[in-house]
């Protein structure tokens, strides 16, 4: 019905035109006029009376999001972290992430024979759900947080943060500390007894007091050498992610620090062989890191390599898989070689293959962890190669120009 409104006063048009109408059929009939007329004015003065009917109350809408379960599935399916959404005890929806950590057949099982642990069992079955971290659910060493949110009475959500690698950090940090106080504390207790013998039965014995004294400034100098180290190693850490911003010639680095340890290779009865390809360009980087680089490299090959009585290092360009223009720097001593069992964890702090040999020729442990430091600081590459009775090999690959941040 079409009407008209104003003010919530209705004026209904057919009713109006009835009226009308109704009127012209009494004047054809005859009636008086005027009684028509009044009876117009009634009729329509009705309208006027009218109200609108009360608007309806407006629909309630329900509060929070509605979800379906596939809807669920949808939401979650994308999320980096891995999450399990439970009906009851059972594993309904699985996301991608979740799939690609524990497998995409838990899907349907029942979560304490899925996931197969204590602690995660305890945490599902609390009412209020909850939070807890779990230690060797996807592997010996990993850790992981575990959080359940009920989203009603009957379904719930299941996420999984992998801690992992901060519980390595924490775990390598503890360690490092450890090591470092060991290293330290050994000349420190070698030097506190001599000093006790000194002052004791030995202070008149001037043959007993030379050794001593020679004894203690071999300790002191290794504490020495151990503190320059990890302060070495702070600082190149701290700089890891700074690119450096240089110009190096390495075969003129690598010819002032064989003239750096002639010294030493000639009190060892060892040659060094210098050779330098065509080509070899500049690289980006730091001097004294890559001077500390080679240094290392070559006084390891020294001390450890000697008894094959030659040394080898050369510098020469390649070209990575890429197509990049590369130095490659290769030190080779024809030594003992290194047991491959050893080789994957030489770069580690402290590690030693053979801890008394590396003491009694002054190493700290820490030689080859700053060069993978430094190394990876210049954009590097270093791999490391051994047969034993055949020696060991070294090389370091830097590229020629600095690597932008966009196209890293």
């Amino acid at each position: 019905m079409r009407v008209l409104m104003e003010q919530g006063r209705i004026f209904p048009i057919p009713g109006m035109v009835l009226a009308l109408a109704t009127g012209g059929v009494m004047i054809a009939a005859g009636v008086d006029i005027w009684l028509v007329l009044g009876v117009m004015l009634v009729w329509c003065a009705s309208f006027w009376l009218m109200t609108a009917p009360p608007a309806p109350p407006p629909r309630e809408r329900p509060e929070g999001v509605q979800l379906t379960r596939t809807g669920m599935r949808d939401l979650i399916e994308h999320s980096g972290l891995p999450m399990l959404m439970l009906d009851g005890e059972r594993i309904i929806v699985a996301n991608a992430a979740a799939r690609e950590t524990i497998g995409a057949h838990v899907v349907g099982q029942d979560a304490r024979v899925a996931l197969r642990h204590p602690v995660a069992v305890d945490l599902l079955s609390r009412p209020g759900g909850g939070s807890a971290t779990i230690q060797g659910l996807t592997g010996p060493r990993s850790n992981w947080q575990m959080s359940r949110q009920p989203l009603d009475k009957r379904y719930s959500l299941i996420e999984l943060i992998n801690r992992t690698a901060e519980a390595d950090v924490s775990r390598a940090h503890t360690d490092f500390v450890a090591n470092a106080s060991h290293e330290l504390k050994t000349p420190l207790a070698s030097l506190s007894g001599f000093i006790e013998t000194l002052q004791g039965h030995a202070k008149d014995d001037p043959e007993a007091q030379a050794r001593f004294l020679g004894i203690m400034g071999e300790q002191a100098a290794r504490m020495q050498r151990l503190i320059e180290d990890l302060l070495s190693l702070s600082r190149i850490e701290m700089r890891e992610h700074v690119p450096p911003s240089g110009e190096v010639d390495l075969p003129a680095l690598v010819s002032d620090v064989v003239d750096g340890l002639s010294p030493l290779a000639e009190s060892y009865g060892v040659e060094i062989n210098v050779t330098r390809g065509e080509g070899v360009q500049p690289v980006w980087g730091d001097w004294d890191e890559l001077h500390q680089v080679v240094q290392n490299l070559a006084e390891n090959a020294l001390k450890y390599g000697r008894a094959g009585k030659r040394i080898d290092i050369s510098t020469k360009p390649v070209t990575s898989p890429s197509g990049r223009t590369l130095v490659e720097l290769v030190i080779r001593d024809y030594g003992p070689g290194i047991p491959r069992e050893h080789i994957p964890r030489l770069t580690e702090r402290f590690y030693r293959v053979d801890v008394s040999k590396s003491r009694e020729r002054g190493g700290t442990g820490l030689g080859l962890a700053i060069v993978k430091h430094i190394v990876n600081r210049h954009s590097g590459t270093l791999s490391i190669d051994s047969q034993v009775g055949e020696g060991s090999t070294f090389s370091v690959r830097l590229p020629v120009r600095p690597i932008r941040p966009d196209a890293a």
